[in-house]
C-alpha cells in the first residue's frame, strides 16, 4: 500500500508534476523549474518562487503557487 505526499517537499513535487511543470533538479529546500525558476521550501510551509534568483512571491497555496508558474512567459 502506498502514501501519499507526506512532506511540504512531497506536497510541492505532487502539485508540480500534476499541473505538468517540469522539475530540472531538487537539493536540499530548493527545487529547479525551467523559466529561471526555483522554489524554496521553507520551514514555516511557505513556497517562495524565485526567478533567477530573486523573490517573487510566498505562497502557501501550491495550487495558486502551480497557476501562478503556468501564467508566465
Amino acid at each position: 500500500m502506498t502514501t501519499g505526499p507526506q512532506t511540504p517537499r512531497e506536497w510541492l513535487l505532487y502539485a508540480l508534476q500534476a499541473y505538468e511543470i517540469a522539475v530540472l533538479s531538487e537539493k536540499d529546500n530548493f527545487v529547479t523549474l525551467e523559466k529561471g525558476l526555483v522554489v524554496e521550501i521553507e520551514h514555516n510551509g511557505v513556497f517562495k518562487l524565485l526567478s533567477d534568483g530573486a523573490v517573487v512571491a510566498p505562497f502557501r497555496d501550491l495550487e495558486e503557487l502551480c497557476r501562478f508558474i503556468q501564467m508566465l512567459p
